[in-house]
């Protein structure tokens, strides 16, 4: 599963051919969520809530990007890395 972004220590990823709806997951320490690219929501899991904060503002500032990933991993193509939050 490539990293597409790390930033204060959450870690980005994105699987190759995964379900829908358009998502992505993050790792924070022993926390996972999935969040849901268009919503901006999580589907599931739990992250603190600094960590939870950072995460939903990222996934708004690159929801383009975040997209276009998405779209390039369900035809197999590369996926993309994105700008970490700073």
């Amino acid at each position: 599963m490539p990293v597409v972004s790390e930033f204060y220590g959450i870690k980005i990823l994105m699987y190759w051919n995964d379900h829908m709806p358009a998502h992505f997951h993050a790792e924070y320490g022993d926390h996972k969520i999935i969040v849901d690219i268009v919503n901006g929501s999580v589907i599931k899991g739990i992250f603190p809530s600094k960590q939870l904060r950072l995460v939903l503002a990222w996934c708004e500032i690159h929801k383009d990007e975040l997209t276009r990933n998405w779209k390039a991993a369900k035809e197999h193509q590369d996926i993309q890395k994105i700008n970490p939050l700073i």
